[in-house]
């Protein structure tokens, strides 16, 4: 890969264990990009407003999670992240807080668990990037982290819904990452196309590692 280095937000890196708060997943998602896309990723530091950015506001990069946002589900994800078993999940069923998934239809379920937090999210960071809350920058990129397992049909309509509620609009994303862990799709709302980019254990261990380390 084009960026194999640690990240660079301060010359010493000090492993104090990971602490997985929003900033964890933000640190994540930079070390793919660096790794995966190389330039102009590599210059990328983690501030807010947006989480990732360049010094020269040539590239500003929002990241945020389209999951249901409840302790089990983010554990999971977190698990699946570091290849191994970081929190025990053995006592709570995978169930995403609905009582009764054995009367869903595997459609229902998918809808549910999937679609709504997707179109939540996509609704409001538009929105946001649209009435200037993340500043000037000359490219805006949205990093999505998904739990569930997208289908290509399913990554296609989830470009298909950004691409209409961007439509018309003066500042917007020029690209929607959707991050399955195992998988990166790199969305381009403006041409309504997208890639994938297969992930292997060791390249997402290297993401975990950084991730999990504390700049000093």
């Amino acid at each position: 890969m084009r960026h194999l280095g640690l990240c660079k937000l301060a010359p010493v890196m000090t492993p104090i264990g990971p602490k997985y708060d929003t900033c964890f997943f933000e640190r994540y998602a930079m070390a793919s990009l660096r790794h995966l896309l190389g330039e102009p990723y590599d210059t990328l530091v983690n501030r807010d407003r947006p989480d990732l950015q360049c010094d020269d506001h040539s590239l500003g990069i929002e990241v945020t999670r389209a999951i249901r946002e409840d302790g089990y589900t983010a554990k999971a994800l977190i698990n699946e992240m570091a290849g191994t078993d970081v929190f025990d999940l053995s006592d709570t069923p995978y169930a995403y807080g609905f009582s009764n998934t054995d009367k869903m239809s595997r459609r229902e379920y998918r809808y549910w668990t999937t679609a709504l937090p997707m179109q939540r999210i996509l609704e409001n960071k538009i929105h946001k990037v649209s009435s200037g809350f993340y500043g000037d920058f000359k490219r805006m990129g949205l990093y999505i982290f998904s739990k569930e397992d997208l289908l290509e049909d399913e990554v296609a309509s989830t470009l298909r819904l950004a691409m209409q509620l961007q439509q018309g609009l003066t500042k917007a994303y020029n690209t929607i990452f959707i991050s399955q862990i195992q998988t990166l799709f790199v969305c381009d709302p403006i041409k309504g196309t997208f890639r994938s980019i297969s992930i292997d254990d060791e390249m997402g261990r290297r993401f975990y590692e950084e991730a999990s380390c504390i700049c000093e």
